[in-house]
C-alpha cells in the first residue's frame, strides 16, 4: 500500500498550516506595556478603530485526524488557530485569500507594522544625469540637428535663402557627426534614418532654391540611390523639376518617367501631376503630338484647367481646327469645385446668420474659391481670343462660336466679355466703325456691361479727339455704374482736355476712392497737380505712384522733371540716371540729361550723354547743334563738320548749317587737308605734309622771334639794336633778321591755294597759319608783335554765325 503513498515535496514554500500550534506571543497580554509595535499603533489610526468582539474560546479539544496510513494527527482546537497578521517565529502569515497590504515575506520578529511604509521616510532623490555619458551626447547632438533643420525651413519660408542654406549644411555637417558617433556606440541598425532623409532632403531643397542646380542633383543622387530610404524614387520629380529649369529637357522627361514608374497606381493626384509636366515638357521641345497624348490621358481620367488649357494649345500648334474646338469645351465643362455663392447671401435677417456669413464672406477658403474662379475665367478668356481668329473663316465667325459655346455653360457672365474683345479685336484691325457698332450693341445691356461698353466708347473718341462724343459715353459709362473707376477716368480726361483742371482732378480722386489701385487715376492726378503748378502735391503723388509701379519709365520721368521744375538738378539728375538704367536707349532723356550736366559746367559727362542720345537718335537738332559748337569749342573743326552736313540734309532750307560748315573748313586750315588726304589715300599728302612741318617751324622762329624783339624792346639791347639798324652798322638787328627770313620764304616752291584773298605775294600761297586763315609776311619785330595782337583780337571775336 505504501507505493501508493506519494509524499510532499520538500521545498522552500511557505507551508500555510505550518505553526498553528505554536505559541502565539500576541496573546501575551502581559508584555503588551514593553511592546514597542503596539504602543506605536495605539498612538496612531490604528489603535483608534473600533474594537473587533472577542469570541468565546471553544472547550473542545483536539481530535485526531486520520491519514491514509492509519496514523492519527492531532488538530489544533480553535483557541490554538493564531489571529490574521500575526507574527509566528519571524514569519508574517499572509490574510486568507488576500494578502495583505504591507506584508513582506522576510518581515523580522517584532517589526513595527507600517503598511504606507511611512517609516522608510522620503524617497531617495533621482539619478543625476551624467552629461558626459555617449548616449546623453548623441541625444544633444540630434537634437541640435533637429533645431538647425527648423530654422533652416523657417528662413527659407521668410525670404532668406543664403541663411537657409548655411543653416542646412550645418545641419548635414552635424549630422555626420552624430552618425559616426551612434557607430562607435551602437550598432549600425540603430541609426536614425528618418533624421538622415531630412537633412539630405532639406540641403537639396536649399540648393535648388539658390539655383546651385549641380550640387542639388548630386543632394538628391544619394537620397535616390540609398536603397535603405523608402519612397526615395519620387523625389526624381524634383530632379527632372532641376534639369527642366535648366533647359535639359530630355533628361527632364527621362526623370519624369523614372518617377511615374516608381509612384503606384493609387497616388493618382501625384502620377497625374508627373504627367503633367511631362506634357508641359514636350511642348517646350516642340514634340506636339507626344504632349497632345499625355493632356489627352489627364483630361479623360481626371480633368483640370491647366491640362485642358495646354490641350488647347499644343492643338493650335498643329493647326487642328475641329480638335481645338472639343479641347475648348472640354475646358469649358471642367467643373470649379467651388460653392454657390447663394451662400453668402443671409436668406432672412437671424442676427446669429448674419454674423456667420459676414465672418465666411472673405476668409481663406472665400479667398481661394475667388482665386479659382479667376484662373478659369482667365484660360477661357485666352483660350478663346487664341483660337477664335483661326477656327472659322473670319475672327467675327469665331468669336461668335466661343461666345454661344460660353453662354451654354456655367461660365455665362464671360459672353459679355468676348463681345468686347471682339470689338477690341476690330480696333487691331484698324476698323473703327465696326467696333463701335459692337460696342453700342451693350447700351440695352445691364448696368455692368453697359458701363464697360461705354467706357471703352469714350475712349475711342478721346482718342479721335471727338471730345463730346468722349464725354457723353463717359457720362453714360458713370450712370450705369458710379463705382466704375475707368469710367470716371475717363470723364476726367475729357474735362481735362478742356482746360478744368480743378474738376477734373475731382473725377480722378473720385476714381481712386473707389478704387485704390488705379494707378491711371493716380497719374492723372499728379499731372493735374503739375499743371496747377502744385509740385509739391504732384512729386507726393508720383512718388506714391513709383513705390507700387517700381520700374515705370513714365513715372521715374515725371518725378525727375518736377524736380528741374524745382530748380534742384542734383535729384534730377539721380532720377534721369534711373530712368536711363530702365530705358538706356532713350534719345530723350539722354539728351535731358546732357543738358542738366551742362548747364552745371560739367561738358565731358554732357558730351557723353548728348553723344549717345545722338547715336540712338541721329535727327535731333538741339543734340547736333550742341555736339558741333562742342567740337569748335575744344579746337576739333574737322569733327564738327560732319555733324552740321547732318544738320544741313535735315534741314535744307537753313543757310546757317552750310556757312557753319563753310566756317570749321576756314579755321581746319592745312591741318585738316594732311589729314584728309591721308584718309583718302592721295599722292600729294607728303606734300601738303612737308609744308605743313616747314609752316610750324617758321612759326616757331616767330614765336621766338618775337619774345626776344619784346624782351629788347625795353632795354639798352634794343636801343643798340635800333641804333645799329639806323646807322647801317656792322651788327645785324631786328630788320636784317626780317630780310634773310624773307628771302628764305620766296625761295620757297609755289603751288596753288585758295587762301590768297588779302596776302602779300611775297610769300608762298600755299602758306596757312595753324592759327588761323591770315597770311602773313616777315616782318621787324616791333611790326610783327602789333600784326600779331590784331590777329589774336580777330581770332577771339570770330563768331560762328557770320554777321
Amino acid at each position: 500500500m505504501m507505493e501508493n503513498v506519494h509524499l510532499a515535496p520538500e521545498t522552500d514554500e511557505d507551508d500555510l498550516y505550518s505553526g498553528y500550534n505554536d505559541y502565539n506571543p500576541t496573546y501575551d497580554t502581559e508584555e503588551l506595556e514593553n511592546d514597542t509595535a503596539f504602543q506605536q499603533a495605539v498612538k496612531t489610526s490604528h489603535g483608534r478603530r473600533p474594537p473587533i468582539t472577542a469570541k468565546i474560546p471553544s472547550t473542545a479539544v483536539a481530535r485526531p485526524v486520520a491519514t491514509g496510513c492509519g496514523s492519527k494527527t492531532s488538530l489544533a482546537s480553535s483557541m490554538g488557530r493564531p489571529m490574521t497578521g500575526a507574527i509566528q517565529d519571524g514569519v508574517t502569515r499572509p490574510m486568507t485569500a488576500v494578502r495583505a497590504a504591507g506584508f513582506t515575506k522576510a518581515a523580522l520578529r517584532g517589526s513595527a507594522f507600517d503598511p504606507l511604509g511611512q517609516s522608510r521616510g522620503p524617497a531617495p532623490p533621482l539619478e543625476a544625469r551624467n552629461e558626459d555619458s555617449p548616449e546623453e551626447k548623441i541625444r544633444q547632438l540630434e537634437k541640435k540637428v533637429n533645431e538647425l533643420v527648423e530654422e533652416s525651413c523657417i528662413a527659407n519660408s521668410c525670404g532668406d535663402l543664403k541663411l537657409a542654406l548655411e543653416k542646412a549644411k550645418d545641419a548635414g555637417r552635424k549630422e555626420r557627426v552624430l552618425v559616426r558617433q551612434r557607430e562607435q556606440v551602437t550598432s549600425p541598425e540603430n541609426i536614425n534614418l528618418d533624421l538622415t532623409y531630412s537633412v539630405l532632403f532639406n540641403l537639396a531643397s536649399q540648393y535648388s532654391a539658390n539655383e546651385m542646380y549641380p550640387e542639388a542633383l548630386n543632394t538628391y543622387q544619394v537620397i535616390v540611390k540609398n536603397k535603405m530610404f523608402s519612397n526615395a524614387g519620387r523625389l526624381k520629380v524634383n530632379m527632372g523639376n532641376i534639369y527642366l529649369k535648366q533647359r535639359n529637357y530630355s533628361k527632364a522627361i527621362k526623370f519624369y518617367r523614372m518617377a511615374l514608374d516608381q509612384i503606384p497606381s493609387v497616388h493618382k493626384e501625384m502620377r497625374i501631376k508627373i504627367m503633367q509636366n511631362i506634357g508641359v515638357t514636350f511642348i517646350k521641345t516642340g514634340q506636339y503630338s507626344d504632349a497632345i497624348n499625355s493632356f489627352e490621358h489627364i483630361m479623360s481620367v481626371a480633368p483640370n484647367l491647366k491640362a485642358g488649357f495646354n490641350l488647347i494649345l499644343s492643338y493650335f500648334a498643329v493647326g487642328d481646327r475641329e480638335k481645338m474646338k472639343k479641347a475648348f469645351q472640354k475646358l469649358i465643362a471642367v467643373p470649379l469645385e467651388t460653392d454657390e455663392d447663394g451662400k453668402y447671401i443671409s436668406p432672412n435677417d437671424d442676427p446669429h446668420t448674419n454674423l456667420v456669413i459676414e465672418a465666411i464672406k472673405n476668409d481663406h477658403l472665400r479667398q481661394m474659391e475667388r482665386e479659382r474662379k479667376a484662373m478659369a475665367e482667365k484660360y477661357i478668356m485666352t483660350a478663346a481670343k487664341l483660337i477664335a481668329p483661326v477656327i472659322e473663316t473670319s475672327f467675327a465667325v469665331g468669336y461668335d462660336w466661343c461666345v454661344e459655346v460660353v453662354k451654354a455653360s456655367q461660365y455665362v457672365e464671360l459672353a459679355n466679355d468676348l463681345e468686347i474683345n471682339k470689338a477690341i479685336m476690330y480696333l487691331r484691325q484698324k476698323d473703327f466703325n465696326q467696333a463701335v457698332e459692337t460696342l453700342k450693341m451693350f447700351e440695352k445691356k445691364d448696368s455692368s456691361v453697359k458701363s464697360a461698353a461705354a467706357t471703352n466708347l469714350s475712349f475711342l473718341y478721346y482718342l479721335e479727339n471727338e471730345f463730346s462724343q468722349a464725354s457723353s459715353y463717359a457720362d453714360l459709362a458713370v450712370n450705369s455704374d458710379r463705382y466704375n473707376p475707368s469710367a470716371l477716368t475717363n470723364k476726367g480726361n475729357t474735362v481735362f482736355a478742356n482746360g478744368d483742371y480743378e474738376k477734373a482732378a475731382e473725377f480722378y480722386k473720385e476714381a481712386l476712392r473707389n478704387d485704390s489701385s488705379c494707378t491711371e487715376a493716380l497719374y492723372n492726378i499728379g499731372l493735374t497737380c503739375k499743371k496747377l503748378n502744385r509740385l509739391d502735391e504732384a512729386l507726393d503723388c508720383f512718388l506714391k505712384l513709383h513705390a507700387i509701379l517700381r520700374n515705370s519709365a513714365q513715372v521715374l520721368y515725371q518725378i525727375a522733371n518736377i524736380y528741374e521744375l524745382m530748380e534742384d538738378p542734383n535729384q534730377a539728375m539721380e532720377w534721369l540716371m534711373q530712368l536711363i538704367s530702365v530705358v538706356p536707349t532713350d534719345s530723350r532723356a539722354l539728351s535731358k540729361l546732357g543738358g542738366l550736366y551742362d548747364s552745371e559746367g560739367d561738358k565731358s559727362q554732357a558730351f557723353q550723354y548728348y553723344y549717345e542720345s545722338y547715336r540712338y537718335f541721329p535727327s535731333n537738332i538741339e543734340v547736333i547743334e550742341w555736339l558741333g559748337a562742342y567740337y569748335i569749342d575744344t579746337q576739333f573743326c574737322e569733327k564738327a563738320i560732319q555733324y552740321f552736313e547732318r544738320a544741313s540734309l535735315i534741314q535744307p532750307t537753313q543757310v546757317k548749317w552750310q556757312l557753319m560748315v563753310a566756317s570749321c573748313f576756314r579755321r581746319s586750315g592745312l591741318r585738316f587737308l594732311v589729314r584728309l588726304c591721308t584718309d583718302i589715300g592721295l599722292k600729294e599728302v607728303q606734300e601738303y605734309a612737308t609744308k605743313l612741318k616747314r609752316l610750324e617751324k617758321m612759326k616757331e622762329i616767330r614765336e621766338q622771334r618775337t619774345k626776344s624783339g619784346r624782351d629788347g624792346s625795353g632795354g639798352p639791347r634794343g636801343r643798340r639794336d635800333g641804333s645799329a639798324g639806323s646807322d647801317g652798322g656792322q651788327n645785324c638787328g631786328a630788320g636784317s633778321r626780317g630780310e634773310r627770313l624773307s628771302a628764305q620764304l620766296r625761295a620757297l616752291p609755289r603751288t596753288e591755294e585758295p587762301y590768297d584773298s588779302s596776302s602779300n605775294k611775297e610769300l608762298d600761297a600755299s602758306y596757312v597759319d595753324p592759327l588761323g586763315p591770315q597770311i602773313e609776311r616777315p616782318r621787324t619785330a616791333a611790326k610783327k608783335r602789333v600784326d600779331e595782337d590784331d590777329f589774336a583780337d580777330e581770332e577771339l571775336g570770330d563768331d560762328l554765325l557770320p554777321e
